[in-house]
């Protein structure tokens, strides 16, 4: 990247540099919204609204409501992103693999970050509120404010903000079920604990390979904090927690035998790799990586047993 293609150092208005292209500011504005997370936040919102149309909490899916549905939780977890990248911006830039995001390469200028996050996660809001139900604009708007003023500051003081930053994590599918019933059901609750205990296992394992690089940016994880020994015991009642939370589906008639099976094997495999005794990368990598294969198994063995 040339230098003519950076802000200057502490540039604070709402107009890039003249020498960007508009279309470069557009990129670059896309990218703080995180698009790829966002796109499995619509399909996670989708499965909730398919959920319960399956398990027979609505009798059909309302798709005009539901289009406004996922309209509103991409705004509001698009907004959420600009807003935690506006304000890790110097973090980002302490870090390898985020050093290259638009705020901390300085080709953006942070309030016009600022701006832009605060219209796309507000403005959520009315629509949701007025095209959907009022529960669930509020859970949204519960994520939003949970994500950017609690999850964002307090990972530079507890590494106990995983945890909270894994409620708007496993949020999408409640949203996607509530748009649907108005209200909150077990299906719905169980997944939303799937999603939400899924993400300790896997933060805790890319916390443990990135220690250093969290710990030179300021940000407090169980490794660093507590020691690997630790990490690894969490790591594991997290992993259990999850299996529990992936058998309730079958008690609440979301899963028969197919998905029973499946979920057993994928947790007993997913418990092994939280549960080997081994240190550091040796333990980490390899639960990160059963990680990306549980959930994605475990939801095609759902979406194979209702289909």
């Amino acid at each position: 990247m040339t230098s003519s293609s950076r802000v200057a150092p502490g540039a604070e208005g709402l107009a890039p540099s003249d020498s960007r292209s508009a279309v470069g500011v557009v990129t670059d504005l896309v990218k703080l919204t995180k698009p790829r997370i966002t796109s499995l936040v619509v399909l996670t919102g989708l499965g909730g609204t398919w959920l319960a149309r399956r398990t027979q909490a609505v009798a059909s899916i309302d798709w005009a409501r539901t289009a406004w549905a996922m309209a509103g939780v991409v705004l509001v977890v698009s907004g959420a992103n600009a807003l935690n990248m506006y304000l890790e911006r110097d973090v980002d830039s302490l870090m390898t693999r985020t050093e290259s995001r638009p705020l901390p390469a300085r080709r953006l200028p942070p309030l016009l970050a600022l701006v832009f996050g605060l219209a796309l996660g507000f403005g959520s809001l009315p629509l949701l509120w007025f095209r959907v139900n009022a529960l669930t604009a509020a859970l949204a708007v519960a994520s939003l404010l949970g994500y950017v003023w609690v999850y964002t500051p307090l990972k530079r003081v507890t590494p106990w903000a995983v945890a909270v930053g894994a409620i708007p994590g496993a949020m999408p599918p409640l949203l996607g079920w509530t748009a649907a019933t108005g209200s909150l059901g077990g299906p719905g609750l169980a997944l939303f604990a799937v999603l939400f205990f899924w993400q300790l296992p896997h933060f805790l394992a890319i916390a443990t390979f990135r220690e250093s690089e969290y710990t030179r940016a300021g940000i407090k994880v169980m490794p660093a904090v507590h020691g690997a020994r630790i990490t690894r015991a969490y790591a594991s009642f997290f992993t259990v927690a999850l299996v529990a939370a992936s058998l309730t589906l079958v008690r609440l008639g979301v899963g028969g035998s197919l998905y029973l099976a499946g979920a057993s094997i994928l947790g007993g495999l997913f418990l092994f790799a939280s549960a080997r005794r081994a240190a550091g990368d040796a333990w980490a990598r390899p639960l990160f990586y059963a990680s990306l294969v549980y959930l994605p198994a475990l939801l095609a063995a759902m979406l194979i047993e209702l289909a």
